[in-house]
């Protein structure tokens, strides 16, 4: 297994983390944790959960598995989305009795989706909650998880507060957030990638993505963790693991791989870029639009229409579970065209958010 410097934090994590949203049986605690542990003992030591994973599950699992792992050999991850100060302390407390331990050693301010929820976590005293916590021994370093673009989370990690990011970043979005990977690298922080495989849709892919593998990848899945980890920047990529043979295959593509020189990362990037057919890559370079859409999350929306046989219930679960967005946002567009002059892969815009709209009805 590869391993990766946290930040400045002085621990060494595994360059692929277990992340605890993906378990198939999660009542069956047990079982999953049989799959957790296998994980610990293929060399991975970073394991993210959080409440309400797996049907409130994910934290009981991990805890099962955690009580039979060595102390000192592993690190927790987990979270709070709570504003108000006095429940995420809650939240906290009742993190680290499921996980059956003393200190949490990543506790992240979760799932921050815009400026005005950053704003209301300070005012109602999350923040202050998180330092105090902290400082009083349950939590070793303060984290964030976000789903901003990547210029919005720059603003956040600029205030000095956190010690890492979690966010999505994969091959066939990185565009999206790049900003914020290398903002995080300038001030010493610690990376954990959500989504490197995509949420599935590069396994899903293999033969429309095959453009992402280079020589030595025998898979599509293998070319996207090993381009994930090769940006020196990120530290560690989560992967939802649901059985101990997928946790095999990505330990399989870390076994005796070096990450990739900056400048072949930087190739591949080109690559992947000239490679994408109709498939948006989130270089936001569509923005500002004249009437606050969203362009490029309404265009990760259209993208699970591409990549997902068409199937309409994709879009609408990416529009409510990953960006909390109505599909009546994207009918904002005034159809002036800016956007599709900005546009460097030259996509219809414009027509794909009217699809986007219609999804309401």
């Amino acid at each position: 297994m590869l391993y990766k410097e946290y930040g400045k934090t002085g621990k060494k994590v595994s360059a692929i983390g277990f992340g605890g949203m993906r378990f198939t049986n999660p009542q069956n605690v047990d079982e999953c944790a049989e799959i957790v542990f296998h994980a610990y003992d293929r060399g991975i030591n970073y394991f993210d959960t959080a409440p309400h994973y797996c049907e409130d599950k994910s934290e009981d699992i991990m805890g099962a598995a955690i009580r039979q792992m060595k102390p000192g050999t592993f690190f927790t991850s987990s979270k709070s989305a709570k504003a108000n100060g006095n429940k995420l302390r809650g939240d906290l407390e009742r993190s680290l009795k499921r996980l059956g331990v003393d200190t949490i050693d990543f506790y992240h301010s979760w799932c921050l989706l815009s400026l005005e929820s950053w704003e209301e976590r300070k005012v109602g005293g999350a923040i202050k909650e998180l330092q105090k916590a902290k400082e009083e021994g349950l939590i070793r370093h303060i984290a964030v998880s976000s789903h901003l673009q990547g210029e919005e989370i720059v603003r956040v990690l600029d205030e000095g507060v956190f010690q890492g990011v979690t966010l999505g970043y994969c091959a066939i979005n990185f565009p999206y957030r790049e900003a914020a990977v290398r903002r995080a690298g300038e001030l010493g922080l610690g990376v954990v990638t959500m989504n490197p495989l995509g949420g599935g849709i590069i396994p899903m892919n293999p033969g429309r993505l095959a453009f992402l593998k280079t020589a030595g990848d025998r898979s599509v899945v293998e070319a996207a963790l090993r381009f994930n980890v090769s940006n020196p920047q990120v530290t560690c990529a989560l992967v939802g693991f649901s059985s101990k043979e997928h946790v095999d295959q990505a330990v399989a593509a870390m076994e005796g791989f070096q990450p990739y020189p900056l400048e072949q990362v930087e190739k591949i990037r080109d690559q992947i870029l000239e490679s994408f057919d109709q498939i948006c890559t989130g270089c936001g370079y569509c923005l500002p639009c004249p009437e606050g859409v969203n362009i490029p999350q309404m265009m990760d929306v259209y993208n699970q229409k591409i990549l997902r046989g068409g199937d309409v219930k994709h879009m609408q679960d990416q529009l409510r579970n990953h960006w909390s967005k109505p599909a009546s946002h994207a009918l904002l567009c005034s159809r002036c065209g800016i956007c599709e002059d900005r546009c460097t892969q030259q996509l219809p815009i414009r027509d794909r958010l009217e699809e986007i709209g219609k999804l309401e009805k």
